[in-house]
């Protein structure tokens, strides 16, 4: 017989990941978690997501898995052209590289994104003048940005000169998969970090992005994240939020729009 997670038991899980990290779950996502979870309830042969709810208050460990599974999100490389190449055109050439130009994908999931600017910028600066850092409160998908090993198909949208210097094509095992240069890794540090948090341990960055995050909490835990989030922006940095979201409703007078979704901290 199917385990069923009842709406009281999906209520607890709701309260849970709130808690734990800001996500505002749906109504409309609770088939989405029945599945995601059954996997553990059968790992542990339970008989209800009571009893795993149960585990997982005692469990430190088996409550990160839970939060994996429910924090994992689509992603891609190249998501959203318009602000690679606003980086591009407008950002970089402006640096004027008497410091090391830093940068933050503060949503890192797997290391899609991290790694197209990484490339993006190993292609235009010397090695000694930049740095990518991502984090992300997943720490299963913080493994695997590491390692830096993705599906031939995610490939599609890395601009061809790129793909050649950058993409290196898996054989034998890793047959239709590709797997990130070394040489960029060197520059590049990913972290499990909550955005709950304030993370003084990152330090200062000339571009953060917080791409198709906001979507997932309430204005109060977006104005909490945001300030987090800003909080490590260096002053004429700047900040980007997915071409889907917007800032209304928030206090964002440090900030001043100068294309669509993306904005500079201005105090």
């Amino acid at each position: 017989m199917a385990i069923i997670l009842s709406d009281n038991e999906f209520t607890t899980i709701q309260k849970l990941i709130f808690r734990e990290v800001g996500i505002d779950l749906q109504s409309s996502k609770k088939l989405l978690v029945q599945s995601r979870l059954l996997k553990r309830l059968l790992f542990y042969k339970l008989d209800s997501y009571l009893e795993y709810i149960r585990l997982i208050q005692i469990n430190s460990q088996e409550r990160i898995e839970m939060i994996n599974l429910i924090t994992t999100n689509e992603t891609y490389f190249y998501r959203e052209i318009d602000h690679f190449e606003y980086l591009q055109k407008v950002i970089i050439p402006a640096h004027p590289f008497k410091a090391k130009f830093r940068f933050w994908s503060a949503a890192a999931s797997v290391g899609a994104e991290a790694y197209s600017i990484a490339m993006l910028l190993d292609k235009t600066m010397a090695k000694s003048d930049w740095e990518v850092v991502g984090t992300d409160i997943n720490t299963e998908v913080i493994k695997k940005a590491r390692i830096g090993l993705y599906p031939e198909k995610w490939a599609d949208k890395i601009p061809v000169e790129l793909k050649k210097q950058y993409c290196l094509k898996g054989r034998g095992k890793h047959e239709g998969q590709f797997l990130m240069d070394r040489t960029l890794v060197e520059n590049m540090d990913f972290q499990v970090g909550n955005l709950l948090q304030f993370n003084s341990e990152v330090g200062k960055f000339d571009v953060i992005f917080l791409r198709n995050v906001l979507i997932y909490f309430d204005d109060e835990t977006k104005q909490l994240v945001i300030d987090n989030v800003l909080r490590n922006l260096k002053v004429g940095g700047y900040f980007f939020i997915s071409l889907t979201e917007n800032l209304n409703m928030l206090n964002t007078s440090i900030l001043e729009s100068v294309e669509t979704s993306v904005y500079r901290k201005i105090k």
